[in-house]
């Protein structure tokens, strides 16, 4: 039983809402898309099984709709548009990514909660991204480069989050009231709250952020944290040292690999373990307060010229400092944090005789568990839950 379970969504099918749709089903809600004739467009979406397209074969929509149940309705058909008031008229949420009339829906259904996620007209992921301005933040130290987009639909998924956390809001607030409510999302206004400094920055003290490379955009450059490793990898590592307690764990760190006596600063980092007044004072006006914070930069690179990406994220994790492996997606399935954690979730395709590795959540519940419950529906195979 998941920590939505009892919970009815009716969805009515389109990409900007798809993920919210998902999110939902997956904790449990019994969530039914409602498909045009044909089926949604998302079916038509690549890549596809085997590079064979089909509307049972898209990957896209493989993904987005986990644990769903499909129904075909003609919004065109009187009966099918009466069939709908009556699948609405049960249920406790409508989701959809256009504007919604609350009224005309919840006449019989006063616990109805409505949810439009919306966008301007002829949206795609980028334009969200860009006009909403995440995209003026991503991108590399270099600005004769275009920003970059990040990837996977993340102007979608940022709406859909809104949109799932004020649903959830307004359902608690409905054991209370017993009423529903509307509620809308403006898909711009979504991604445009994630650019942290960008927005808030400007409206508060007119500055503008600069695009710096795996770095949070800032209106002040900071010290990059790429670092190539031994193997030709990539890390992150953002590690800072200010306190001799910090240094300590560096030096403990740079003991672990037997490199504290071949590193040349290691003077410097224990001068920083003795203790000296680290401020911003200091690091401008003293050379050997600026010399001893650099060397705990110096010795990042130090280790990683001599170990494998891995070796340097797994390692600087034991001692509880800061660094990240730069992974390809698919490398995902294979590490071992994530597979102790149950994060690769099998997916039965009976329909094809055949089991897939999906993606999990980022969330574990101890009591309601998440879960997929079965993989996307075929188009209509739900059709008997509708009235006759």
């Amino acid at each position: 039983m998941g920590p939505l379970d009892g919970v009815r969504v009716v969805e009515l099918t389109d990409e900007l809402s798809a993920w919210a749709g998902k999110l939902m089903a997956d904790l449990g809600a019994d969530v039914i898309v409602v498909e045009p004739p044909g089926g949604s467009r998302q079916r038509s979406y690549g890549p596809f099984l085997d590079d064979e397209p089909g509307p049972e074969r898209s990957l896209y929509w493989w993904h987005y709709n986990t644990s769903k149940h499909s129904v075909v309705l003609d919004g065109s058909d009187a009966t099918d548009r009466a069939r709908l008031a009556t699948l609405v008229g049960g249920a406790d949420v409508l989701l959809a990514a256009h504007a919604l009339d609350r009224a005309s829906f919840a006449a019989d259904n006063e616990r109805l909660i409505t949810v439009s996620v919306l966008a301007p007209e002829n949206s795609v992921d980028l334009t969200l991204l860009a006009e909403g301005g995440p995209a003026w933040s991503c991108g590399y130290d270099d600005h004769t480069l275009p920003p970059v987009r990040g990837g996977g639909n993340q102007g979608f998924h940022t709406a859909s989050h809104w949109a799932v956390i004020s649903t959830l809001v307004a359902l608690l607030e409905r054991e209370e009231s017993g009423l529903g409510q509307h509620i809308d999302v403006s898909a711009l206004a979504a991604s445009n709250v994630t650019t942290e400094l960008a927005t808030y920055g400007w409206l508060s003290c007119g500055v503008e952020v600069q695009r710096q490379t795996g770095r949070h955009a800032n209106s002040v450059v900071s010290m990059p944290t790429q670092l190539r490793c031994a193997d030709g990898r990539y890390v992150n590592a953002g590690i800072i040292a200010r306190k001799p307690a910090e240094f300590d764990i560096v030096l403990a760190w740079l003991d672990s690999h037997g490199l504290r006596d071949e590193f040349p600063l290691t003077a410097f980092l224990e001068m920083g373990s003795a203790g000296m007044e680290i401020t911003g004072a200091t690091l401008r006006d003293d050379p050997v307060v600026l010399e001893v914070v650099m060397s705990v930069r110096e010795a990042q690179e130090f280790v990683a010229n001599r170990v494998p990406a891995y070796e340097f994220f797994t390692s600087a994790q034991r001692f509880g400092l800061a660094a990240g492996i730069v992974y390809a997606p698919e490398e995902l399935f294979d590490d071992p944090h994530l597979q102790a954690r149950g994060w690769p979730t099998a997916v039965e395709h009976p329909e094809l005789g055949t089991t897939h590795t999906y993606p999990g959540a980022p969330y574990r519940f101890s009591a309601t568990p998440w879960a997929i419950t079965r993989r996307a529906p075929l188009l209509g195979e739900d059709q008997p839950l509708l009235a006759p």
